[in-house]
């Protein structure tokens, strides 16, 4: 959602849908779901209320914010920054409507030409949905760390290869996984950039970070191929997801990523 330059992607043109493609329906549940299941357990305090003690949190290409927002719905202190002006309209309006505008700091621009120099020192930052939409999504990572204070957390989701490759083998879309091309018809969501867990585990450690957390979201349901299954026993679903979500070898095929990083 972030980007610095045109080749990188900016969703102003895809507002209108985002929300119902990618938060909406059980899958944003899912998604959701995994986040709290994670942060319940590694960043106790963020889902907790947070009158006397509210956390600094950095949510970086946070688009409209439909996880940040509950944060701030808490009592924590969020800077929401996008690229997309749409999306962060979308953000102003929300937080108006929930009352939490004095909670949430809005920034329009992209996470590249962020100076950690100018801004306070986070103990969270959020980047989902990220990485695999930019050309050099390690040098977003490395950048990201530099706004986290020492033993601040690091929440990175992103779009995995393994799922695309995955989903595509169930569709007997074999010219794709041959030529190795995964991109979406022009105008539709699928990431440009689709990343390997491994790679990414790779440039944490690089950069010195203790991973406390890894999981796995929609490990089942992009799997059912048939739509009139999907939505038939949607909590019993829910359930595995959550219970099989660190669970090999289901995590790594779940569609997306969930990895929750401390700084040294």
């Amino acid at each position: 959602m972030n980007t610095e330059n045109s080749i990188d992607r900016n969703f102003d043109d895809l507002a209108h849908k985002f929300k119902r493609k990618v938060y909406g329906g059980l899958k944003g549940d899912i998604r959701l779901a995994v986040l709290k299941q994670d942060l319940s357990q590694f960043c106790k305090k963020a889902l907790n209320p947070a009158k006397k003690a509210p956390l600094n949190i950095l949510d970086a290409g946070g688009g409209y914010g439909p996880f940040s927002l509950q944060l701030a719905q808490l009592g924590h202190k969020i800077v929401l920054c996008d690229i997309s002006q749409k999306m962060l309209e979308k953000a102003i309006l929300d937080c108006k409507e929930k009352n939490i505008s004095a909670n949430v700091k809005i920034l329009h621009n992209s996470i590249q030409k962020m100076d950690s120099s100018h801004h306070q020192k986070y103990d969270l930052v959020l980047c989902h949905a990220v990485l695999e939409w930019v050309q050099d999504p390690e040098k977003i990572i490395s950048h990201l760390l530099t706004f986290l204070k020492p033993n601040g957390l690091l929440s990175l989701t992103f779009y995995n290869l393994n799922g695309m490759i995955f989903k595509n083998m169930l569709r007997v879309n074999y010219k794709k996984i041959i030529k190795e091309d995964y991109k979406g018809w022009p105008g539709s969501l699928t990431p440009a950039h689709p990343l390997l867990p491994e790679h990414v585990l790779s440039w944490l450690e690089i950069y010195k970070t203790k991973v406390l957390c890894h999981s796995g979201m929609r490990v089942f349901h992009d799997y059912i191929l048939d739509l009139t299954d999907k939505d038939k026993h949607p909590e019993t679903l829910l359930k595995l997801e959550l219970k099989f979500s660190r669970q090999m070898p289901f995590r790594d095929l779940g569609r997306y990523q969930h990895i929750i990083a401390k700084k040294n």
